[in-house]
């Protein structure tokens, strides 16, 4: 893992921090070597995109969809997530706007001036929409997956209810992590994979002991000065700045747009991203919607790799297109 200093930094919200410390992964060839792509991590994710303990290690690699044979990988870790050791006190003085900024400056710390793709699930998606907004021709496809330009009313209202367990819950990040995977999922995934079975030895459903599995995991790894943040930075997601319209904004990204989905996702609901689809269309924009069917709600765009792959083919199969890459040397 490699990091970049920022000093002097100004939020928007007019919060200056002395320090910020970027730290980033690279995979494949060397940056500058063949085309980037960057990708962006979710609320529990980081940098290791890939390797031992990589998060996406079915969709990225060599001989992968997205074949680190032909691509640069980048990897940003989202500043506070505590992946590098650095934390935010002050949750509330940065957005998604921020993070995008930050990365906009690593892109041009380490000569990154063009992006053949940026892909990002979740959180990560909203970074690559506040991206292309920022950067307008930077990005070639932008592939926001399970995730919108905005935090909506039902996700801000998950996201309080998290802030709440956050802010006074004895146990915060185990007991967050526990009420985030009832609405990550779906309640034919439980139905199927418990089948309300019980566990005489911990004298409990094997439902409760699954979710208070998952909360244990998270509160051994995860700081709740992270938590804090990145449940923060979903509430924050809005590229349309408040005083400008979602049309006004996305008018000049020169992207190629793949819209990904989940039927059934209780969390960015796939409604409210095939509206958005429409009024990309109505603008003329090149740009496609993708459904993934799921019964695993939220969590499917990290499990339904098959799904995921067939969608982005076309888009990561170099065999197929002429594709010159020329270094920034």
């Amino acid at each position: 893992m490699k990091n970049i200093k920022f000093y002097n930094f100004r939020t928007r919200t007019g919060k200056i921090y002395n320090e910020i410390p970027l730290s980033y992964e690279v995979f494949g060839p060397p940056l500058g070597s063949a085309p980037v792509v960057l990708v962006n991590h979710a609320l529990t994710g980081n940098s290791t995109v890939i390797g031992e303990h990589g998060w996406w290690n079915d969709l990225i690699g060599e001989g992968k969809i997205i074949d680190t044979n032909q691509y640069t990988i980048l990897a940003f870790n989202i500043p506070g997530n505590g992946y590098n050791g650095f934390f935010v006190d002050q949750p509330e003085d940065f957005s998604v706007y921020d993070v995008a900024q930050l990365f906009l400056r690593g892109l041009k710390q380490v000569e990154v001036t063009s992006l053949y793709a940026v892909i990002g699930g979740s959180l990560g998606g909203s970074i690559a929409w506040q991206l292309a907004v920022l950067e307008p021709e930077l990005i070639e496809n932008l592939i926001p997956i399970a995730t919108d330009w905005k935090a909506t009313d039902w996700l801000l209202a998950q996201c309080r209810v998290q802030k709440q367990i956050l802010n006074n819950s004895i146990k915060p990040v185990h007991d967050a992590r526990i009420h985030a995977m009832t609405f990550y999922r779906t309640p034919q995934s439980f139905k199927l994979n418990f089948e309300r079975s019980f566990n005489s030895d911990l004298g409990m459903f094997n439902i409760e002991s699954w979710l208070l599995h998952h909360g244990q995991k998270l509160q051994e790894r995860f700081q709740l000065k992270a938590y804090k943040l990145m449940n923060h930075l979903l509430m924050s997601a809005d590229i349309s700045m408040e005083s400008e319209s979602f049309e006004k904004v996305v008018k000049p990204i020169k992207s190629n747009i793949v819209l990904i989905g989940i039927g059934s996702d209780g969390f960015y609901l796939s409604s409210e991203i095939t509206d958005t689809f429409q009024r990309l269309k109505r603008l003329g924009k090149q740009v496609s919607y993708h459904n993934i069917e799921s019964i695993y709600g939220h969590d499917a765009f990290l499990l339904e790799f098959d799904q995921l792959a067939e969608i982005l083919t076309p888009v990561f199969c170099l065999k197929n297109k002429e594709y010159e890459y020329t270094t920034n040397t």
